[in-house]
């Protein structure tokens, strides 16, 4: 067990120039580096120190370079429109020149940010890879962010472009873009010098000449420009991800360590091969969309698809399926939180047995916590390993997970696995001494240097990296998540840090009760948090969401779950406080916002979250704490 997978990661950590070296030589290079990895201003790290590349020729034009132009680059399939579209990589380089050459006479340039605010269309692939093909950094906000919230990342960014779209399209409703953006920009101190707009027949939008441009006009009057080199150190995008202040954090990738572990990861975690068809069903306002809609399967050369749907509404519980089915997907990645979604709509797996599956290898899993329940239920319909692994927005891929490139380790639920090559993982106590006994829960650090891809800093803030990441811990990355290795050196996340709960003195995971709670059978999906209590410090509060079609009453259920707690966990939780909810808080791209629910609970001043995906359900969750004689005063910021 653990033999050649054992043999790749140890020697990426004990030759991590070497290792990192012969990777990056599956990429095109326009100069190669004088230094793999440059170590002069730790803790701030340089990959390829030296090297020129150009991350949009490394994904489209090498391709079509070697014979495989008329490859489909781009699947779109649009349930919410009715449409499908294919891009080849041919038709996908004109695209990316062209509209790389409208930014050129309208004064992009190398260095220069562009904010992308677009819905799930090609056309926000496309915008991402012109940037990376002059050498601008772009920096892609979730479609419909609230006005406020992308005003701060103009701010932050100062972009002299933003490239948006007239609308994005909602189960059952239009959301039009063009109003916030003017909004956001009226606020905002910095304005950009241009906007180009994607007119969608859905929604018509507004410009306002002589700064809004016409997206089909734009393309029209542009001239293709070829890729520029830049250095493997310039950064390729910001992407903000929330900050404890209130401000967001801008995570910098670079571009030459950014393409090169991606394409590593391709083939040896996910074990793709080019030409196959690789579905990442997430959102490129995400880190997932970015990594793995846009740049790791193209720079594989992959068919990587472009969904704009739901996992259910779209129209039904089968939308998952019917898009492998039709579309001969290989290998899927999405997040946890679809397939509960999935799971309480059509339990018994109906669905799944309507379409044909037999080209689907693998599903991965990511973006929080996979309980063991619903990776079981997934391996059981779909008959295919389900694979859970665990990365962040930091670090761009994967930290750990099951190299399925290199072989398939034994699966145990509830694990990511094992470190991935580069990741020094160890588990840490308040201390920062490393625990050492298996099974010990503490804070999960990664060794410096981070390998590959991972931010090499914050936006124009290095002190807030250093605080945020490198402080807490001297020479470790602080992940900000809490977990512990079992003797076979598997890595189980737990919760956050700050989801770690101290209940008379003894420190539990509120994710190890969550997993208790979702093996109940009657349960859907369920969030655990710590509330004030004056005897005890803390008590966990639990919510849960039932399966559709469960009949049993209520109260019945809590009495349940709680002898269940009890008697996996042991009397020393004091589980005894349980609600039964239609639905959880959840960001858009599905985590659910317990920090906010526990400010809730606790009284204690909160804001209303910008990414969170329906604000009207905190009220319901208040509602739900109230009866629990908690969240008396609903008390915002």
């Amino acid at each position: 067990m653990q033999g050649l997978y054992r043999q790749i990661y140890e020697r990426s950590l004990s030759q991590p120039e070497i290792f990192w070296a012969e990777a990056a030589e599956a990429l095109h290079w326009d100069r190669k580096w004088d230094r793999v990895i440059d170590d002069s201003r730790a803790p701030f790290y340089a990959w390829f120190e030296g090297g020129k590349l150009n991350t949009c020729y490394n994904a489209v034009d090498r391709h079509v370079a070697v014979g495989r132009g008329s490859q489909p680059a781009i699947i779109h399939d649009s349930p919410v429109t009715g449409t499908k579209r294919t891009i080849t990589f041919a038709e996908l380089k004109d695209l990316t020149a062209r509209f790389a050459g409208a930014m050129v006479q309208h004064g992009v340039r190398h260095g220069d940010r562009v904010i992308i605010y677009m819905p799930m269309v090609p056309e926000a692939l496309v915008a991402m890879l012109a940037c990376a093909r002059i050498g601008a950094v772009h920096s892609v906000v979730f479609g419909g962010f609230a006005a406020h919230e992308l005003a701060t990342r103009i701010d932050d960014a100062k972009p002299v472009m933003i490239v948006a779209a007239s609308c994005g399209i909602e189960p059952g409703r239009v959301v039009p873009y063009k109003p916030l953006l003017d909004r956001a920009i009226a606020e905002a101190t910095h304005k950009p010098n241009h906007c180009i707009i994607l007119a969608r027949e859905q929604c018509e939008a507004e410009l306002q000449a002589p700064r809004d441009l016409d997206w089909t006009a734009a393309m029209a009057a542009a001239h293709p420009v070829d890729c520029v080199p830049v250095d493997a150190t310039d950064p390729l995008y910001i992407l903000y991800t929330s900050g404890t202040t209130g401000q967001p954090k801008g995570v910098v990738r670079d571009n030459g360590g950014h393409a090169t572990a991606l394409l590593w990861s391709m083939r040896h975690i996910y074990g793709v091969e080019p030409g196959e068809v690789y579905w990442a069903a997430s959102d490129v306002g995400w880190v997932v969309g970015h990594s793995y809609i846009c740049y790791a399967p193209l720079l594989n050369g992959n068919t990587t698809i472009v969904y704009e749907g739901k996992p259910i509404g779209t129209p039904d519980a089968g939308a998952f399926w019917r898009v492998i089915s039709e579309h001969k997907v290989s290998v899927m990645f999405t997040a946890p939180t679809a397939f509960r979604a999935i799971r309480k709509e059509d339990p018994e797996g109906d669905f799944v047995r309507q379409y044909d599956l037999s080209r689907f290898r693998t599903l991965f899993l990511a973006g929080e916590r996979c309980d063991p329940d619903t990776l079981l239920w997934a391996e059981a319909q779909l008959g295919v390993p389900v694979i859970d692994h665990w990365w962040q927005t930091e670090t761009g891929w994967a930290i750990a997970a099951n190299p399925l490139g290199i072989e398939k380790l034994p699966v145990k639920p509830g694990s990511p696995t094992l470190p991935m090559p580069g990741y020094d993982v160890q588990i840490l106590d308040e201390e920062g001494e490393r625990v050492t006994k298996p099974g010990t829960i503490g804070a999960i650090v990664v060794k410096l240097p981070l390998p590959p891809s991972c931010l090499p800093t914050l936006w124009n803030a290095d002190d807030r990296f250093r605080q945020a990441y490198l402080t807490r811990y001297p020479g470790y990355y602080l992940t900000g998540d809490a977990g512990y290795i079992d003797e076979d050196g598997y890595l189980f996340i737990m919760s956050r840090i700050d989801d770690i709960i101290n209940v008379a003195g003894h420190r539990l995971s509120t994710g190890g009760m969550e997993e208790v709670l979702a093996g109940h059978p009657a349960v859907a999906e369920c969030a655990v948090i710590g509330v004030a209590d004056e005897l005890k410090g803390e008590l966990p509060m639990g919510f849960v969401v039932l399966q559709g079609g469960v009949t049993k009453p209520d109260e019945e259920i809590k009495k349940e779950l709680v002898a269940k707690v009890r008697d996996e966990i042991g009397p020393v939780a004091a589980f005894k406080l349980v609600a039964v909810v239609k639905r959880l808080p959840k960001t858009r791209s599905g985590k659910i916002l317990r920090g906010t629910m526990k400010s809730l609970a606790d009284d204690k001043p909160w804001k209303m979250p910008a990414t969170i995906d329906d604000p009207a359900i905190l009220d319901e969750i208040a509602g739900d704490l109230r009866t629990l004689g908690y969240a008396k005063s609903f008390k915002k910021d």
